[in-house]
C-alpha cells in the first residue's frame, strides 16, 4: 500500500514538473521579444561560478513611482516598445488599455525593490569577457507580462 501511495505522488510530481517545463517552452517560442537596458554590477560570485549580477534600467526609473504610490507589493508596469524592440518606462499599470506600442511588464518586490525576471546572467567559467559589453538583456515576453531572460546583447543589440 504504501508503494502504491509514494508510486502516485512520484507520478503526481513528474507531471507538475513536466507541465512547468512545456508552459516554459511555450513562453520561450512564443514569448514577444522585447530589449531591456541593464546595468551590471558584479560579474564574479566564488560560491555560484561565472555570473553578472543584473541592475535594469526601467526598474531605476520606475521605482520612483513605486515610492510615490507607495505600493510594496508585486505588480505590472506599462512600457513603451520602439521598433527596435528596447522597452523605456511608460507608467505604473492602472488597468488602462495599452496603445499598440506598450506592453506591460510583471515585476516582484524583493527587499524594497523592484526585480524583473532574474537579477544575475550565468555563464560558463573563464568566459566573462564575452559578456562585459552587455547593454541589453534579451527577454520573450508572455501575454501576462511574464519576462524569461534568453541572452544578453551589446550596445547595438547585436548577440554576445
Amino acid at each position: 500500500m504504501r508503494s502504491a501511495i509514494a508510486l502516485v505522488a512520484c507520478v503526481g510530481v513528474l507531471a507538475v514538473v513536466d507541465w512547468s517545463i512545456v508552459q516554459r517552452e511555450h513562453h520561450l517560442e512564443s514569448g514577444r521579444i522585447v530589449y531591456l537596458e541593464l546595468a551590471p554590477v558584479d560579474p564574479r560570485s566564488l560560491m555560484q561560478g561565472d555570473y553578472m549580477a543584473l541592475s535594469f534600467a526601467i526598474a531605476r526609473e520606475a521605482q520612483a513611482a513605486l515610492r510615490e504610490a507607495r505600493q510594496a507589493e508585486d505588480g505590472r508596469i506599462v512600457v513603451t516598445v520602439g521598433s527596435d524592440g528596447v522597452a523605456k518606462y511608460a507608467r505604473m499599470d492602472d488597468g488602462r488599455p495599452l496603445a499598440a506600442d506598450e506592453l506591460r511588464l510583471r515585476y516582484r518586490i524583493r527587499a524594497g525593490e523592484m526585480k524583473f525576471a532574474t537579477n544575475a546572467w550565468f555563464f560558463e567559467e573563464g568566459t566573462a569577457a564575452r559578456y562585459e559589453p552587455a547593454r541589453y538583456g534579451e527577454f520573450r515576453v508572455d501575454p501576462d507580462g511574464e519576462l524569461l531572460l534568453t541572452r544578453m546583447r551589446g550596445k547595438d543589440l547585436q548577440p554576445l
